[in-house]
């Protein structure tokens, strides 16, 4: 292993969405790779693999961590060091097959009566896919016991993850001479432990070796107390993944996993809580309101002011609030030289606001100078005890000067494109500096420039990946040279940097020489400019005016263009899909010229394609004109994506769709519908999507679930502060300083316990909700929705 190069992967059950870079030739890589994704389908375990790079260039499996769905929670936002499995195709396995099962009576020819086991396989779901395109299955049938193996099969469905089979098989359990009227199940006694129905999912290979699919066993003796069963089960690795020998240590892998899993009730039970939350702008003093009071309880958890931000953002609250609290926040600043420095409430929400609505407007300004930096590789290190044997510095400091120049140049002329929600708040941000320390010309400055340089674009720059800026983390030399970009562009847009003595702020000496290669007086006039343009009363035009700018790229399948039936594989190419804020286009490699480009402006739909269009999965379409544009994308996550991004950019298009078909026009007529004219109206709804800026299309639904959730796991913080709030408004002497005091922010302890209050018989009135509808709707164990995990007897 140590002369072998490895990679990870991540997958939702056998479809791999994500993988990681090559490591380095060690027995001990390090990945220290981010990936963020919304699951959009069912899946029964998330999977890691760790593959090695052979000599011949071949994937190696060296073992696998597979977590269950139900498991996840248990691990989620905690690291864990995870014991690597053998890569068994026979444990490889996903979806489910429901069965039937009965026993018929039978007279046979000499008046004697005997029964029948009558199986009937109905269908399965979740099949994997197998090299990429969807299975041939077939399965097979047995009824197996001490004495016995009779094995029947199925016919073969083609290309489908979901085949309907259909298919009824017999099977004789008794013998005539041990019917007696008295017994219900007929079968012999000690045959009744040991009879069981073993049905196997294969993938039939043709000329090559037929690919194990999963099993479910089901013990003939469940129909003593049914005539007949059905149920759905879930697809087992063979023999159950049962191992009788101790596997080899393949080593361990260390994940940080954090899963977030919502459930969502019927938009009406979230009223009178996401009014509450709305309302919070308006509360006097601000530190008595919902939103507020969460962000106290929830101090030291992160992620709890992200619901709140999207909330806020979707209903057009949110600049009131920010404004509210960064006022509350300078009341308690004493020098203006600390502003908005902390991890405050104000902070954390201006930096998720930022995240949410900034995406596009950093891809807009640092992409293309963040990829030239990314794959031109030039060494940029000026560190003297870093260098290395050969390195000159003055070439190093030239080729770190050029691409800070590129950055900070990409930076400061950036201001059209800087959405209109970060402008408001910027603007309220620079009034409430500007007067709160009123003897300091330089705080209205420092007051913006604290957030859009040193927490928005150097952190961006810092870390490309995870603004899905770069598909990757990138390499120890890149992320090195990127480290010493984000440091520079954060003194040259710090403008308390710029208008002091630059010394101050580096600790290195190399870095205050390279430092002094900028134009002073240059850099404080552009920085100026370019904060006085985001930060004024100008309102600013949507995104997307400027320069064409790339939004996604990938590989995908393309189904070609006018074929009229379906002709196999040759029907689909492998193209390089690409999509800007102006035109979707698509290319045979990478680089090379558009083979067709498709304006932004003329795209009407893009919807999701039903399998059976194609017999394959993750498939979508773009509907443009006559014929629609049909995709398939390498993976579900993929898939989403690009529906997200093509959805986005051509949400405001006029003429848009209402209806849509979800399937192909084939052979004389659309698969969806049956109806026979390809200019027929669609036969299903589009997903709507509302013609509004990016920051507005959020699920208010699942935001307010979220928060009820962060409520209810606070309540014991809850409850202390609204112990806190009667304490203090019964003793009327000043505030005593006890620790629960101190953990919370109290104005107005009565308006506080007020609101606490109502938040109490809201979140109690939500409990019942959730009791109702988990007790209304609660799937019968053995249903589609909650299939049985394992043998059944």
């Amino acid at each position: 292993m140590r002369d072998l190069c490895t990679f990870c992967t991540i997958s939702l059950d056998q479809e791999e969405v994500f993988r990681t870079k090559m490591s380095e030739k060690s027995p001990s890589p390090f990945y220290g790779e981010d990936f963020y994704f919304e699951i959009p389908r069912p899946f029964q375990y998330l999977s890691f693999y760790v593959y090695a790079k052979s000599v011949f260039q071949r994937d190696l499996p060296v073992g696998k961590v597979a977590i269950r769905k139900e498991e996840l929670c248990k691990f989620s936002g905690k690291e864990h060091w995870f014991c690597l499995q053998p890569v068994d195709p026979n444990s490889e396995v996903q979806g489910k097959v429901h069965l039937e099962m009965r026993l018929n009576e039978l007279i046979t020819e000499n008046g004697s009566v005997c029964q029948q086991l009558v199986v009937r396989i109905i269908e399965c779901q979740g099949l994997p896919l197998i090299n990429g395109q969807s299975c041939d299955p077939y399965a097979t049938v047995s009824l197996v016991g001490p004495a016995r193996s009779d094995q029947k099969k199925t016919k073969v469905k083609k290309k489908t993850s979901d085949p309907q089979f259909e298919e009824t098989f017999y099977f004789e359990v008794t013998r005539s001479s041990s019917y007696t009227k008295k017994s219900h199940f007929q079968v012999e006694e000690e045959d009744i432990e040991k009879l069981e129905i073993k049905v196997d999912l294969w993938n039939n290979g043709n000329l090559a070796q037929d690919v194990f699919l999963g099993e479910t066993r089901v013990s003939v003796k469940i129909l003593r107390n049914d005539s007949i069963h059905r149920a759905w089960y879930l697809l087992q690795p063979k023999g159950n993944g049962n191992k009788t020998s101790k596997p080899d240590d393949l080593g361990s892998l260390r994940l940080n996993v954090t899963y977030t899993e919502d459930n969502v009730l019927p938009s009406v039970c979230y009223n009178s809580l996401r009014t509450l939350l709305l309302k919070s702008p308006e509360v006097k003093p601000i530190s008595a309101s919902a939103a507020h009071i969460l962000g106290d309880i929830c101090r030291e958890r992160y992620e709890a002011v992200l619901p709140v931000v999207r909330l806020l953002l979707h209903h057009n609250r949110l600049v009131p609030f920010v404004s509210a609290i960064a006022e509350l926040e300078l009341e308690q600043t004493q020098e203006a030289n600390t502003i908005f420095r902390g991890n405050s409430l104000a902070t954390r929400c201006i930096d998720d606001m930022m995240k949410i609505v900034g995406r596009g407007y950093l891809t807009v300004t640092l992409k293309s100078v963040l990829d030239e930096i990314c794959e031109s590789n030039k060494t940029c290190e000026i560190d003297p005890i870093k260098l290395k044997e050969g390195d000159n510095v003055e070439v190093n400091k030239e080729n770190l000067q050029q691409y800070v120049q590129k950055v900070f140049s990409s930076i400061t002329q950036s201001s059209a494109s800087c959405p209109p929600v970060m402008c408001d708040v910027f603007r309220s941000l620079r009034q409430m500096a500007s007067k709160r320390f009123p003897n300091d010309p330089h705080v209205q400055y420092s007051a913006v420039s604290s957030f859009v340089f040193l927490r928005f674009f150097a952190v961006a720059v810092l870390s490309p990946h995870t603004f899905q800026l770069r598909p990757h983390h990138p390499d120890p030399e890149v992320s090195r040279t990127l480290t010493l970009i984000s440091k520079t562009i954060q003194t040259l847009g710090s403008w308390g940097s710029l208008s002091k003595n630059k010394l101050s702020s580096f600790k290195e000496s190399y870095m205050y020489d390279f430092f002094k290669s900028f134009q002073e007086e240059k850099c404080i006039q552009e920085v100026k400019k370019f904060l006085d343009e985001i930060s004024s009363n100008v309102s600013k035009e949507s995104i997307g005016v400027e320069d064409s700018v790339v939004l996604k790229e990938g590989e995908v399948h393309k189904r070609a263009q006018g074929r009229k039936r379906i002709i196999g594989k040759k029907n689909f190419k492998k193209r390089w899909l690409r999509v800007t804020n102006r035109e979707l286009s698509y290319h045979k490699h990478r680089g090379k010229e558009a083979l067709c480009i498709i304006p932004v402006k003329n795209i009407l739909g893009v919807e999701k394609l039903e399998e059976n269009a194609f017999n394959r999965k993750n498939m979508f379409q773009v509907i443009h004109g006559e014929k629609p544009l049909y995709i398939q994308a390498s993976n579900c996550v993929e898939a989403s994506e690009w529906i997200e991004v093509l959805s986005q950019v051509s949400r405001c298009n006029p003429g848009r769709l209402s209806a849509f078909h979800p399937s192909a026009y084939l052979s004389g007529s659309w698969l969806c519908c049956k109806a026979t004219s390809e200019s027929q109206p669609g036969c299903k709804p589009c997903t709507t999507t509302m013609p509004v800026n990016i920051q507005l299309d959020i699920d208010c639904d699942r935001e307010t679930e979220r928060i009820f959730s962060l409520f209810s796991s606070n309540c014991s913080k809850l409850q202390k502060m609204e112990d806190a709030c009667a304490s203090i408004a019964v003793y009327q002497g000043p505030q005593k300083e006890q620790e629960d005091y101190s953990l919370f922010t109290i104005q107005d302890p009565k308006e506080t316990f007020h609101t606490i209050q109502q938040i109490r018989q809201l979140l109690e009135q939500l409990k019942n909700d959730h009791a109702a509808i988990r007790s209304a709707v609660t799937a019968t164990y053995g249903s589609q929705e909650n299939p049985i995990v394992g043998k059944t007897s």
